[in-house]
């Protein structure tokens, strides 16, 4: 006799309700960084990495970041930093470190020390991206790591009387060879030395190196991790908040009226060269605090990011949109079609009207829209659809949209503009607009009103 074969069991109810929080939340975030990772797919990326980063322990998660944005598509240039292992062996061998403008004083002491310091940490390195032990996040991956002799340098030379000795600034970069090894697929892992044409060693700094590869290669990113969180609003106070976005010629400005920099703790150690990269032509330039676990992975793949980023032009722009757009458009008001917080709206309607709306883009991607729909013999306008992602929300943006339509209504001669809303009556009023009934609104309007919606009807006056 065949015996019988038991169901399943059931799932356990409070196991079944975690899997639906967890659906709940995890789908729509890998949804929401989806746009990124295509963005970023085929990018360069250069990151110099600060040697207090090492010594503070945040090696493993680094590289664990690294090998998940590299399996993304990414190219990627590390550029490690050396500092306090320098000093430290300096301090092994009872010999002081010696500063000056912010550069060490290499003498040959500092110098052995600086090459078995640089010897340590790469084989450290190395060893952190061949980690593939299971149930980790270097699990299957295979990150290959080339280094070489890609950096050329020059003695620093004498400054204002100081001899700097092995110290020495970058003086060309070998691009194909770089390019290469990132084009083959590897991880190209470069110390701060460089070598003149006759085979004497300087000691370079982590920025010099980072920012010159990162200018070379005309990367899509240069990124520090550092001991800063990022330039403070008010740099001189520790409790200010940070400013996550300046204009290169914002940064510019802010550099002139900084001190000249003498430690990395200085706002202007890492500004500087951040300001010269973009200068160079790199896109964008980042601070971002090694303090913060995961912060490579927020700045790269969450609309707010982290630390201060440096950019020639502002991210964040308002244009109209196109008929290109409709699918953007689409995807971004369709939640709010459906709980019922807008008036559905077809695709043919959308591309039919796509002039009238006006959207709001952070970084090529599209995070809010409102329409404005023109009604020339009374002289107002209807300001609809006006939604901003929930990713980007109670950061302004909607403020920004009314501001731009109000533009666009004064520059077609209205006098006012008038919206109709279920739930976001009192943001309305809070902005200039006041209640009327049904009977104000222009005829051809009129004949359109859904009574059984009962939308409230707000009109702003245009000064």
């Amino acid at each position: 006799m065949t015996p019988a074969v038991n169901p399943l069991p059931a799932r356990h109810p409070a196991l079944t309700a975690m899997s639906n929080v967890f659906n709940f939340t995890f789908v729509p975030w890998f949804r929401s960084v989806a746009p990124y990772i295509h963005k970023h797919r085929n990018n360069t990326l250069v990151v110099g990495m600060a040697g207090e980063a090492i010594a503070a322990g945040k090696l493993a998660n680094v590289a664990q970041d690294l090998a998940l944005i590299q399996s993304m598509g990414v190219k990627i240039v590390l550029v490690h930093g050396f500092r306090p292992q320098v000093n430290e062996q300096l301090k092994a061998k009872g010999h002081p470190a010696r500063y000056s403008h912010g550069l060490r004083i290499t003498d040959s002491v500092a110098l052995d020390c600086a090459q078995e310091a640089a010897g340590q940490l790469r084989y450290e390195i190395e060893a952190a991206f061949s980690q593939g032990l299971p149930n980790t996040p270097m699990a299957g991956a295979t990150v290959r790591v080339i280094s070489g002799n890609f950096i050329t340098a020059r003695p620093v030379g004498l400054l204002d009387g100081v001899d700097f000795l092995h110290s020495g600034l970058v003086r060309k970069i070998d691009t194909e060879g770089i390019q290469r090894a990132l084009d083959m697929g590897a991880l190209v892992l470069l110390s701060p030395f460089g070598f003149s044409p006759t085979g004497e060693a300087f000691n370079l700094t982590m920025e010099d190196v980072a920012t010159s590869v990162a200018i070379a290669l005309q990367a899509d990113k240069l990124m520090f991790l550092s001991e800063l969180p990022g330039i403070r609003v008010q740099v001189d106070d520790p409790q200010s908040e940070i400013d996550t976005e300046l204009s290169l010629a914002d940064a510019r400005q802010l550099l002139a009226e900084l001190p000249a920099p003498t430690q990395p703790s200085d706002s202007a150690f890492y500004l500087q060269h951040c300001v010269r990269a973009c200068e160079g032509g790199v896109d964008r330039s980042h601070i971002l605090p090694f303090a913060v676990d995961g912060a490579l992975l927020l700045e790269i793949y969450t609309h707010d990011g982290i630390g201060t980023m440096v950019v020639d032009e502002k991210l964040e722009s308002l244009r109209e949109a196109t008929v290109d757009d409709i699918s953007a458009l689409v995807a971004l008001i369709e939640p709010y079609e459906k709980d019922g917080t807008l008036v559905k709206r077809d695709r043919t309607e959308l591309e039919r009207d796509a002039g009238c709306y006006t959207l709001i883009e952070h970084d090529g991607v599209i995070f809010g829209c409102a329409a404005l729909y023109p009604y020339p013999e009374q002289r107002t306008g209807e300001m609809a659809a006006l939604t901003v992602s929930p990713d980007a929300q109670s950061q302004g943006d909607g403020e920004r949209l009314l501001k731009r339509i109000e533009v666009r209504a004064r520059a077609q001669g209205l006098k006012s503009i008038f919206v109709l809303t279920t739930r976001t009556m009192h943001w309305f009023i809070k902005r200039g607009f006041e209640p009327v009934g049904p009977d104000w609104l222009p005829d051809a309007r009129k004949r359109k009103y859904n009574w059984d919606r009962r939308s409230q009807i707000l009109v702003k006056q245009l000064n």
